[in-house]
């Protein structure tokens, strides 16, 4: 119990630490380390990652509303497109060997993270705003398609791929576009974990579920409070050494251990 603890502890810290700052999924992290450490079948690894993903997206996205930092309106679209996405990435991934899932996310976090430190991102694109709605409409459709394939059928990478688009497709300055992320996020994780969860017919390690799920909401709410406080500039730098130290991280724990 107490190794479950520790490894619950360590996984919910940096989930949390990824989701309050890049609006990451928890799943990035956390599956892996179950997986690894704890031996947990992959599949429920992911339905608990996800599920620890509702309440630290919720908390980071509340906390990101109010300083102003979420665009709402535009982010509706590619919600919906997302949760309709999401739903069927995770029938899928209950087809796919399990090995396919929990993979992406580790090169994709730390390729991101890479990108913040060499070419930050310090206010929105001026194509941001010259975009029209009809075009904005159709972008976000088949963007969250995307990101809900992605993230239902492997329970991460979604935030970062929302992130990544959000930043360097839409246009939208940092803490903007992590506010929407984690907005997003909050409803495709609890669409996500709900499909697993029916799909796999329950979960047979609740201990690990509750410990993930206090661990990454503590730090995620932490997290998000110091990035809405902070400096453009200081937020690209952490954004960017936090998600590099993480995706170091991961492609050591899956290819070492």
């Amino acid at each position: 119990m107490i190794e479950k603890l520790l490894v619950c502890l360590i996984a919910g810290i940096g989930a949390g630490f990824g989701t309050g700052l890049a609006g990451m999924s928890a799943a990035a992290v956390i599956s892996p380390m179950l997986i690894t450490f704890l031996g947990i079948d992959p599949y429920e690894a992911v339905a608990i990652a996800l599920a620890s993903d509702v309440l630290a997206s919720a908390a980071s996205a509340y906390t990101y509303k109010k300083n102003g930092n979420i665009d709402i309106r535009n982010g509706l679209v590619m919600l919906l497109s997302v949760l309709a996405f999401t739903v069927v990435g995770s029938y899928l991934a209950s087809y796919l060997p399990q090995t396919t899932m929990g993979g992406f996310s580790m090169f994709m976090t730390l390729l991101l993270g890479l990108k913040f430190i060499f070419r930050p991102v310090m206010e929105a694109k001026a194509s941001n705003k010259e975009r029209s709605r009809k075009k904005a409409i159709i972008e976000s459709i088949l963007c969250g398609a995307l990101i809900g394939l992605i993230c239902g059928i492997v329970g991460a990478g979604g935030g970062m791929m929302m992130l990544l688009i959000l930043v360097s497709v839409l246009g939208y300055e940092l803490k903007t576009a992590v506010g929407t992320s984690v907005f997003i996020m909050t409803f495709t994780a609890l669409t996500g974990s709900f499909s697993h969860f029916a799909i796999k017919g329950g979960i047979t390690d609740p201990y690990s579920l509750v410990f993930c799920i206090v661990f990454t909401f503590v730090s995620a709410l932490l997290t998000s409070k110091f990035a809405n406080k902070a400096s453009e500039k200081t937020m690209n730098r952490a954004l960017g050494v936090g998600l590099s130290i993480l995706g170091l991280a991961m492609i050591a724990v899956n290819y070492l251990f």
